[in-house]
């Protein structure tokens, strides 16, 4: 599954950047884990220490939709997206430790319900967001491994492949609700639960406040595997349009969604706040090398900022 794997492997980032001029005490950081995870699991534990140990005094909250583990994983493939990020916004507003604000991390599918978050309540404010693998623009299809005696992994696999846009299908099973297949949009537009709301794709309906809010951002850092066979397409993690008939890539600056400034990506990329990274490797394999290099970069006290042309991106 994609639960996050701590793989060693032999890279470190490089990364052009400026320092931003005003000194900044050390923020917060709220981690979002993906698919199949749970907010306590190890390796959801091991990069909260991590980012301690990089940046001493990071106050680490990972986000959970239950207290209980078991149920906390059952809800990251079960449940109206909506509700649950309505409910983890109350639950970030009640922490006293991120009230002036913090930076944010989304593994998988996690990144794109943050991003959510800043564009549905951001209070307390997000400073910087670092999205891993991330569906930003949906998924076209489904390959996540479901162990044999996995029976929820299992059930909601077959529920998205056979009945993805009934209500029930829309409301309740998680990967389904940002579904999106380029090349059959109409049921997209027309039945999507939560992804074509804050990509803010519907004519007519454009939210300004999902605009406002995501181009406060002070940064916005999109992370792609290169070798992602789970995330389809993996460019997803960029906001590229992917034809999977011919193959064709149509890159984010390409898109009305960033053109026409939708929900706010224009604005940051022409500020020199939106960067697009890769990680070599597969779904959610990470190194510690790898991690602590960006958390020095963009978590640190000070921060750094990227003003030079964005879209070619740094290698991790």
């Amino acid at each position: 599954m994609v639960v996050l794997a701590l793989a060693l492997l032999a890279s470190a980032a490089v990364v052009r950047a400026t320092p931003i001029e005003k000194s900044q005490k050390q923020l917060p950081l709220v981690i979002w884990h993906g698919l199949g995870d749970t907010y306590d699991s190890e390796g959801i534990t091991s990069v909260g220490e991590l980012a301690n140990e990089t940046n001493p005094g990071t106050f680490v909250h990972s986000v959970y939709l239950d207290e209980d583990p078991s149920s906390d994983r059952s809800a990251s493939f079960f449940g109206l997206v909506n509700t649950q990020l309505a409910t983890v916004c109350d639950q970030l507003a009640s922490i006293p430790e991120l009230a002036g604000g913090f930076n944010a991390i989304g593994f998988s599918q996690g990144g794109q319900f943050l991003r959510g978050y800043v564009e549905r309540c951001n209070n307390p404010p997000v400073r910087t967001l670092l999205t891993f693998g991330a569906q930003h623009n949906g998924i076209a299809d489904f390959l996540g491994e479901c162990k044999p005696t996995d029976f929820v992994c299992k059930s909601a696999s077959s529920l998205l492949r056979s009945s993805k846009w009934t209500p029930w299908v829309q409301n309740k099973v998680v990967p389904a609700q940002y579904f999106r297949d380029p090349e059959d949009l109409g049921p997209y537009l027309e039945k999507s639960a939560f992804l074509a709301d804050i990509n803010n794709e519907r004519d007519g309906e454009r939210n300004e406040t999902y605009r406002e809010n995501l181009a406060g951002l002070e940064r916005f850092v999109m992370i792609m595997f290169d070798e992602d066979l789970t995330v389809v397409p993996k460019e997803s993690a960029w906001f590229a349009e992917v034809n999977r008939t011919s193959g064709e890539i149509t890159l984010l600056e390409n898109r009305d969604i960033y053109k026409e400034d939708w929900i706010g990506l224009k604005s940051l990329g022409t500020k020199g706040k939106l960067e697009y990274l890769t990680i070599p490797g597969r779904h959610m394999e990470l190194s510690d090398e790898g991690l602590k290099a960006l958390f020095k970069t963009y978590l640190g006290p000070g921060g750094r900022l990227n003003t030079e042309d964005q879209h070619s991106g740094g290698e991790l």
